[in-house]
């Protein structure tokens, strides 16, 4: 997708969301899934489609933009979290704009201690594709 049609490129004005957080080659938005109210995804400014793209300065930036987002999470105390890319159609991208899922979690949730290997074991009908 072109950069000019991307609902998270800043620049063609289709973010309705504001940013919560930014960092030199990121910012940050909220998530706007209402079953993930404190999950948050670090978006680079600069258009890519997968995190291969990214350049050697947007990944030198990196570690301040998962910082700055950790950092938006902690007054609600989560125990854990999980990270997520989703890559290409198949990976489960829906927004062809790099972003990394940031999901607090929490030992009082009825997946605590289940990552994201859990669901792939329990999906029988993915172990009967391959």
């Amino acid at each position: 997708m072109s950069a000019d049609r991307c609902r998270f490129c800043r620049a063609n004005g289709l973010l309705l969301d504001a940013a919560i957080g930014e960092t030199e080659h990121f910012y940050i938005l909220p998530s706007a899934d209402p079953a993930m109210p404190l999950a948050a995804m670090v978006i680079p400014h600069r258009h890519s489609e997968t995190p291969f793209e990214m350049t050697a300065h947007e990944w030198a930036d990196f570690p301040n933009a998962l910082g700055a987002a950790q950092a938006l999470m902690v007054a609600n105390e989560p125990d854990g979290f999980t990270l997520g890319w989703n890559v290409g159609a198949v990976g489960g991208q829906n927004v062809f704009h790099t972003h990394l899922h940031i999901i607090p979690r929490f030992a009082t949730e009825p997946l605590a201690g289940k990552g994201l290997r859990h669901a792939f074991r329990n999906a029988h009908l993915l172990k009967d594709a391959i």
